[in-house]
């Protein structure tokens, strides 16, 4: 199997595949580097032998190398799921922003982007120009809204299967991820493969015991979260929370993020997507990703005069705000005006890169820098990976067990050394797999 990994071999972020066949090439994901893990924007290979693209969901160490893929020349067809098309506009413009680029120089890119997307819907195989009888087909990956697993069917029928991002089991937001019947060759995410999540059954509860923590000191609960996937399930575990009495009608639900909120519209647009649990609750008449009580923050002033509201008053508060590994965005200016008090609670729900201002604080230290300044760190800092958007080891394990096929090689890929290697021995142990390679 000739595949070149233009990134996320040996490591978490900067997911890009290049699958060589006889008859031309796939690019599965085109992703952007992230914390410790730095790598290029420009795009180092020649670009005139990929035939296709192939995106397995709109998360930035996915996509945001995009971009640089087009200024290199590629012309070439984007096959997505329809979420994702809808999705990825979205994350580059705001990727571009942040990068400083002007809006003319941003809308030319994404006039680009739109011309050369080709949505698809799951569970169809679709024909690809990359030799004669190469087929692809999207199936869904349950990690965020959009996401997909590929299946590849080569000129002789040989099933080549893409894991991207998968989401772990028992979510109620999205349903949980199926095993394909047939994989010869699985190329398979390892995040997670030597840890195991808490469990998402319980996940509520212990949200619930932080934030009344926090109420009872007169506190805010500062959530770093990713503007795709992660806001949209606590706001989920919130609205029950509120609807069940175990929060107070009147506390303010901040998001402060206009991306999240975008996004969470997106999510409202294609609830078809969503889980049974979440498509009963609309039945119901309930709002999960709208509820009275969440307020949303559009402009840079109104940001600024809530933190600095939230930073002198002793008022409670639960603030949403994007980036999830506090490497910018608005979240920054929370920590920095709130980490000092005591009765501030940072809540981390999701995996945080070497080297972002995330993971730093999760080892609790006294300080930090946070723009060239040292700030104090005093507010309680816990973690919950019940809501990771990535499956766990058993997650894994039991997404590889269900192949009814012989699998000959498992590849891992998008997971550290450790991660890599524990998953391994987990996978060598199973009777359809005959190989496995980190």
């Amino acid at each position: 199997m000739n595949v070149i990994h233009h990134g996320a071999k040996h490591g978490v972020t900067g997911s890009c595949h290049q699958l060589n066949l006889p008859g031309g090439s796939l690019l599965v994901d085109c992703g952007r580097f992230q914390g410790h893990e730095t790598g290029a924007l420009d795009i180092d290979f020649d670009v005139t032998k990929i035939n296709a693209l192939i995106v397995t969901h709109a998360h930035i160490d996915h996509v945001g190398r995009i971009p640089w893929l087009l200024a290199a020349g590629y012309r070439g067809p984007i096959y997505l799921t329809h979420a994702s098309q809808h999705l990825l506009p979205l994350m580059l413009d705001d990727a571009l922003d942040i990068e400083g680029l002007a809006a003319k120089a941003r809308e030319k890119i994404l006039a680009t982007l739109t011309m050369q997307m080709q949505p698809c819907d799951y569970k169809r195989w679709v024909p690809i120009e990359c030799g004669k009888g190469v087929t692809v087909r999207f199936q869904p990956a349950g990690h965020i809204l959009g996401s997909a697993y590929v299946e590849i069917n080569d000129n002789d029928n040989t099933r080549i299967v893409f894991s991207g991002d998968l989401g772990p089991n028992q979510t109620p937001l999205l349903p949980d991820p199926q095993s394909p019947n047939r994989a010869d060759f699985l190329f398979l995410e390892s995040t997670y493969g030597n840890r195991k999540h808490q469990s998402i059954v319980d996940r509520k509860a212990r949200l619930a015991n932080i934030l009344h923590d926090a109420i009872k000191n007169q506190g805010t609960v500062i959530i770093p979260a990713f503007s795709v996937g992660r806001t949209q399930e606590l706001l989920y575990d919130i609205e029950q929370l509120i609807h069940s009495h175990e929060l107070s009608s009147s506390l303010p639900i901040i998001v402060d993020s206009p991306m999240a909120m975008k996004v969470t519209d997106s999510y409202r647009l294609f609830k078809r997507l969503w889980g049974n649990e979440a498509k009963h609750r609309v039945k119901s008449g309930r709002h999960p990703l709208a509820f009275e009580q969440c307020i949303t923050i559009d402009s840079h002033e109104q940001h600024l005069a809530i933190v600095n509201q939230l930073a002198s008053t002793e008022q409670s508060a639960i603030v949403v705000a994007a980036s999830g590994m506090c490497t910018g965005g608005r979240v920054v200016n929370y920590l920095k005006a709130l980490l000092p008090l005591a009765s501030t609670e940072v809540l981390f729900c999701g995996y945080q890169a070497k080297g972002t201002l995330g993971s730093e604080l999760v080892e609790a230290p006294n300080n930090v820098q946070i723009d060239d300044q040292s700030v104090p760190v005093k507010a309680s800092i816990y973690t919950m990976s019940g809501y990771s958007a990535h499956a766990d080891q058993a997650d894994l394990v039991s997404f590889v067990r269900s192949i009814k096929s012989s699998i000959q090689q498992v590849h891992l890929i998008h997971g550290e050394t450790k991660a890599k290697r524990g998953l391994k021995s987990q996978l060598q142990a199973l009777a359809n797999v005959q190989q496995v390679i980190e």
